[in-house]
């Protein structure tokens, strides 16, 4: 993974806003325009979701602890 990103693959994160946690697969790219995206799976319920690099990493998620 881009040693620049903020979260690495198997790093757990919550939502601050839901309090839902995640876990990051991994960093991808949007094929249209190649803006890095993160890859992430909902603990709950194992939905894959992809958001903007810039978005993820804007304060709305943080690294679980513990």
């Amino acid at each position: 993974m881009n040693t620049t990103a903020k979260f690495q693959a198997g790093d757990q994160l919550i939502h601050l806003k839901s309090g839902s946690l995640y876990r990051v697969i991994g960093l991808g790219k949007i094929e249209a325009n190649l803006e890095d995206v993160y890859i992430y799976e909902a603990m709950r319920n194992q939905t894959l979701w992809v958001r903007p690099k810039a978005e993820m990493e804007d304060g709305r998620f943080v690294r679980q602890i513990g």
